[in-house]
């Protein structure tokens, strides 16, 4: 399989969301995930209030049965993640809806269709939650 078979299957199983809608979820209580590398958030910026896991331990934070989940995380909290441009993004939501949170997604275009859209930034570089 290549790695374009695998992105179509994991967005096969998503509903994606556009910065508009992801914002929309935000304010509703969705937990917006940022997968993007440390370097990428410091130059570009973050979404407020979204959560920073780095992506070798996501699986771990968003394992809604797994003792190293993140607080308050059940199998049915709403997720978007982001990365850059949102295909890593797309294979880390796919992953966490295998591990029960079937209310999980990402962001099309990434962050970078986020500060586009002109929705709120702010100075990159937050800590990863360890």
């Amino acid at each position: 399989m290549s790695i374009e078979d695998k992105l179509a299957r994991a967005r096969a199983g998503l509903d994606r969301v556009d910065p508009e809608r992801a914002a929309a979820l935000q304010r509703e209580g969705a937990l917006v995930v940022d997968i993007r590398p440390h370097a990428n958030r410091l130059a570009e910026g973050e979404i407020p209030d979204a959560v920073v896991v780095e992506r070798i331990v996501l699986e771990w934070r968003l394992d809604p049965h797994g003792d190293h989940r993140l607080p308050d995380l059940t199998a049915e909290t709403p997720v978007v993640i982001v990365c850059n441009e949102g295909y890593a993004s797309s294979l880390a939501a796919a992953d966490a809806q295998e591990l029960g949170l079937h209310r999980a997604t990402d962001l099309v275009g990434g962050f970078r269709a986020w500060k586009s859209s002109g929705l709120p930034v702010v100075a990159g570089g937050s800590p990863a939650v360890p």
